[in-house]
């Protein structure tokens, strides 16, 4: 078996940023340390924190009064902020700085009596976040045939913000069509969509034009994780998202297969190497790496946690 390992791969700079941060809270605050939600969508890095002593959370009253409480890369509502002031929770913000760019965009556009669009999907933990910024001013959109029926107070005032973790061809669907609707529609000079979501659905893009088979790592509730398999499997049809080699099977490949392997933005490299060993260790595998785009985006601690780190300070 020939297999490629796509890079760039896996985490990015606002999941190193966060898993830093809730590691670097359980060192000096102790244990327990709340979080909310769950700090990146990853079921191997949730678990281990929970090992560590970390308490992932789903509402703000589950948080004892006077705790320590992280908010998740997906980033809050200012609802949930208010919530954490009320209870007098020490609250850390590893929200990440794309997701706070959007939130501060949607701010922008509601004050000036904008419509927002966001294209995103219902229930996401950044969406939610990034609606309750404005939510009489914001309206989601997951479909382009959705568009047709939009109904606005002043064509001339809307704006569109993406979720930042998209199928960059689904989001520009969706975006051409509101651009046909509403002539006038007004997006930030940069677009939404992280540079680490685009950089890994391009290499996916790129590296499958020549493989048997597609094994992306990341779970099942990622969404940029999911957007790569789905990316993959419009192209090759044995397309797998899997936590680790524990969700393949020897059924799957052929020991002549050309295997891509690539990772989304919340799976971990020691994840990504477990399934490697796997398709070695039983179809006498051998590695080449495939980088498509060199990465070197790094994100500074929350402030919230700087301050409270002599060391980083």
């Amino acid at each position: 078996m020939k297999i490629v390992l796509a890079a760039p791969r896996g985490f990015c700079a606002g999941v190193n940023m966060a898993v830093d941060s809730l590691d670097l809270a359980l060192q000096h605050f102790g244990t327990p340390v709340y979080v909310y939600h769950e700090i990146v969508h990853n079921q191997y890095v949730v678990n281990s924190f929970r090992e560590k002593g970390a308490v992932f959370v789903d509402s703000v009253d589950e948080v004892p009064n006077g705790s320590v409480l992280m908010f998740s890369a997906h980033g809050v509502s200012p609802a949930v902020r208010d919530q954490a002031k009320a209870r007098d929770l020490h609250a850390l913000d590893a929200t990440c700085p794309l997701v706070t760019k959007v939130h501060l965009e949607a701010i922008k556009y509601a004050k000036s009596g904008y419509t927002i669009f966001l294209i995103g999907h219902e229930g996401h933990d950044e969406v939610i976040g990034t609606m309750g910024e404005a939510p009489e001013a914001i309206v989601l959109i997951e479909e382009a045939d959705e568009v047709d029926s939009l109904e606005v107070a002043d064509d001339s005032k809307v704006a569109v913000l993406t979720q930042t973790t998209l199928s960059v061809d689904d989001a520009n669907r969706i975006l051409s069509r509101l651009r046909e609707r509403f002539p006038d529609l007004e997006s930030p000079a940069k677009g939404d969509i992280c540079y680490a979501t685009q950089n890994r659905q391009d290499a996916v893009r790129e590296l499958c034009q020549d493989v048997d088979a597609v094994v992306v790592v990341g779970s099942q509730n990622s969404s940029n994780s999911a957007r790569l398999r789905e990316l993959a499997a419009e192209k090759i049809t044995k397309s797998f998202l899997v936590d680790g080699p524990q969700g393949l099977s020897l059924s799957d490949f052929s020991a002549d297969d050309r295997v891509l392997v690539t990772a989304g933005a919340s799976a971990p490299e020691n994840v990504v190497q477990d399934t490697i060993t796997w398709l070695c260790e039983n179809f006498d595998g051998t590695v080449e790496v495939a980088t498509v785009r060199e990465e070197s985006v790094h994100f500074p601690l929350p402030r919230s946690l700087r301050a409270v780190l002599p060391a980083t300070k």
